[in-house]
């Protein structure tokens, strides 16, 4: 087998911080790998959610979006966009939150709105759509981006989804309770917000990445816990199942040959 490459880390290390017991409000790309993933593998029981109003759903390939039919002909149940919010999320039942985003800074704010000037921006991406809420409301969030110095930035150009603002107490400052971005799983590095401050610390470095690599991939100074131990790599029976999943969804969007 072919070792595993640095997305597939990112990938099996996001997939390893689920738990069977969780219930998982997924975004789509990376997050949705990673959660199906761990449902294949050591969480068969956990309760994958996406924002379409999808519940205990068990896609066979990776969808291509929210609304992509595979969630819902695969799920327990499917109820409207308003009870998902209003009932799952606001109510306090998403355990986890993963999401992804176009920019980071180090306290784990997210952008996905525009990069440049609100009002004359050089990209417009997506937007936010459910993000600030599953941000705010589940009771943790994990994320998972791939490093480098346009995505890991010291200001963002917009801030769409809260991780822990200007750091410290923040969050409860704003009358939030849950416990926001918990951890940041990246293709290099693990990194996890300072009990105090709440800046993101590199926690574990992936096999064969170095302080200086992943420093040079982010665009502030990073801190970097005492005790830096190496990520667990990727078992065989890890990377077998994402490829095979990886595989199926070829096939099944592009086309390709049986």
């Amino acid at each position: 087998m072919t070792p595993a490459t640095p997305t597939e880390v990112m990938t099996v290390v996001a997939a390893r911080a689920l738990r069977s017991s969780d219930v998982c409000f997924v975004g789509i790309g990376a997050p949705s790998a990673a959660c199906n993933l761990a449902r294949l593998t050591h969480a068969p029981g956990i309760t994958l959610i996406y924002e379409s109003g999808t519940i205990g759903t068990e896609p066979q390939v990776l969808p291509l979006s929210i609304g992509d039919g595979e969630l819902c002909e695969t799920a327990l149940t499917t109820v409207s966009v308003p009870e998902m919010f209003r009932y799952w999320l606001q109510g306090g039942r998403i355990t986890v939150g993963f999401l992804g985003g176009a920019q980071i800074d180090r306290f784990a704010n997210l952008n996905t709105t525009v990069v440049g000037p609100y009002a004359r921006p050089k990209v417009r991406l997506p937007g936010g759509g459910g993000a600030p809420e599953i941000a705010a409301l589940c009771q943790q969030v994990f994320i998972t981006m791939s490093l480098g110095a346009r995505a890991f930035v010291p200001m963002l150009d917009f801030i769409t989804s809260l991780g822990h603002g200007t750091g410290g107490d923040h969050r409860a400052r704003l009358g939030l309770t849950t416990r926001g971005p918990t951890r940041v799983i990246t293709d290099g590095c693990v990194l996890e917000p300072d009990p105090e401050t709440k800046e993101l610390t590199v926690t574990s470095l992936h096999e064969g990445v170095t302080r200086e690599q992943v420093q040079a991939k982010c665009g502030w100074p990073l801190r970097f816990a005492p005790q830096l131990p190496t990520t667990p790599t990727p078992g065989a029976g890890e990377l077998e199942v994402l490829r095979a999943l990886h595989e199926r969804t070829d096939r099944a969007h592009r086309g390709s040959p049986s």
